[in-house]
């Protein structure tokens, strides 16, 4: 009888306390959300847009944010997006349940980026330096390019790979596929000028995998096939067996080898400072990539409010991040 005078006053009391604790957990998140970095760079020339364009999602056990993902300019403050992903749908569930982290970062985000580095010239490489450097030599294309050699003995060669047009990125269930269109030109290095040759163009497929080291999403490729046509020639019309050859050595021996180069070095995913991702698992869907992982403490966190919220928030089973 004493206990149910006061149920409705201690119901009351325990509601009114944990609406609450509710509302002040909002408010430090919010206000911590709105203290975030608008853009996180990559080098000189590319920066991850990470606006959220949403507000976040409690939903059941986690917490979902949308982030705009794409890359501009470093030089370049992020604008606000006016994208709409009121139809976005949560990342499924990969490996254990029970991981903090789950990153979905769709095609757009890597064709972006390769849209950016075209516009800025940077998709573009002179070979001066190999590792079996004798192929940068007329002399060992002699029976290749009789011809080259016969006009140009024993002289040094670079190549001018270009791309003509930003590399296309498509990724599907297990699979990440690139296309990108090239020239190839063959310069000769003469006594006291340069001589362009010849000019290649080709349309190469790539097929690639992805990976996490430390905060970095990287990657590496490896070539699946190419077509080709010859634009112009000074060394006459070259067999097509022999372009071939030429090209297929060319791809395998110096473009495989610099993509994964960068590929390798990769770029950053959009992970608050102090965290470090560990455990990271990798899936291939339809149209996107999906990085499913727990994360750590690296550092203290010092500014007010932060260090509390983001306890809360690890401790979910899943927190996803959407990328768009």
């Amino acid at each position: 009888r004493f206990i149910d005078a006061f149920s409705n006053h201690i119901r009351s009391s325990v509601e009114n306390a944990i609406t609450n604790k509710i509302v002040e957990s909002a408010s430090k998140l919010d206000h911590f959300l709105g203290g975030l970095p608008k853009e996180i760079n990559v080098d000189r020339v590319a920066a991850m847009n990470v606006t959220f364009v949403n507000d976040p999602r409690f939903i059941s056990s986690s917490v979902e944010f949308d982030i705009d993902g794409l890359f501009i300019p470093s030089d370049k403050t992020a604008p606000q997006s006016d994208i709409n992903f009121g139809d976005t749908k949560l990342a499924p569930a990969l490996g254990s349940s029970s991981n903090m982290l789950w990153i979905s970062l769709d095609e757009d985000v890597f064709n972006s980026v390769s849209a950016l580095y075209f516009k800025a010239g940077l998709l573009q490489h002179l070979v001066d330096k190999v590792p079996d450097q004798f192929l940068l030599n007329t002399a060992s294309w002699r029976f290749l390019i009789p011809r080259l050699y016969r006009k140009y003995p024993n002289k040094d060669m670079l190549l001018n790979i270009s791309a003509i047009s930003p590399p296309s990125v498509r990724i599907n269930v297990g699979r990440i596929d690139t296309t990108v269109d090239l020239d190839v030109i063959v310069i000769v290095l003469g006594s006291d000028d340069i001589v362009p040759v010849a000019c290649i163009s080709l349309s190469v497929a790539v097929s690639g995998r992805a990976s996490v080291s430390g905060n970095n999403l990287v990657g590496e490729v490896e070539l699946n096939y190419f077509s080709f046509d010859l634009k112009w020639s000074d060394i006459g019309k070259l067999h097509t067996g022999i372009v071939q050859s030429v090209m297929r050595i060319v791809l395998k021996n110096l473009f495989v080898p610099y993509v994964n180069s960068y590929l390798g070095q990769g770029f950053p995913l959009p992970i608050i400072k102090g965290f470090v991702i560990r455990d990271a698992y990798i899936l291939t869907s339809y149209s996107s990539i999906i990085v499913s992982s727990d994360v750590s403490f690296i550092e203290p966190m010092n500014r007010s409010g932060i260090k509390h919220v983001l306890g809360s928030v690890s401790e979910d089973p899943a927190v996803t991040m959407l990328f768009h």
